[in-house]
């Protein structure tokens, strides 16, 4: 029951960097208001490092139990990716509900998948 829950959760999880990154890599910067063309070409670029990781989680998902280094590494780069955006936060740049949501998921959620991931990696290596 774990296992197909955290895969679900996964699965779940990963509609997000999957949407967005595409999104992102379609509209460019011009979907959340605008900017210049630098601005433009660093947004489809972060989009489209944004879609990778969503694929890098999905790989993740039918063997989740034995993909720990790659479900780490994964998690590892979105908590990164949180804690740019919290240095944000910090330095008075509040972004709107859904992107503080964002983080809750990447500096808080993400870090609990880790260890759920890793007790279901002990169990099945029992």
């Amino acid at each position: 029951m774990s296992k197909r829950l955290l895969q679900a959760t996964l699965l779940l999880l990963s509609l997000s960097p999957l949407g967005f990154g595409t999104m992102g890599m379609l509209r460019g910067a011009a979907w959340l208001g605008g900017g210049n063309a630098d601005l433009d070409s660093h947004f489809r670029y972060l989009s489209g490092i944004f879609f990778g990781l969503g694929l890098a989680l999905l790989s993740c998902i039918p063997r989740i139990e034995l993909m720990t280094v790659r479900f780490r590494w994964v998690a590892a780069l979105v908590v990164i990716g949180g804690l740019a955006r919290l240095g944000g936060v910090l330095a008075g740049s509040e972004p709107g509900r859904g992107h503080l949501l964002g983080l809750g998921l990447e500096i808080v959620v993400t870090p609990l998948l880790v260890v759920w991931q890793a007790r279901l990696a002990r169990r099945a290596a029992a």
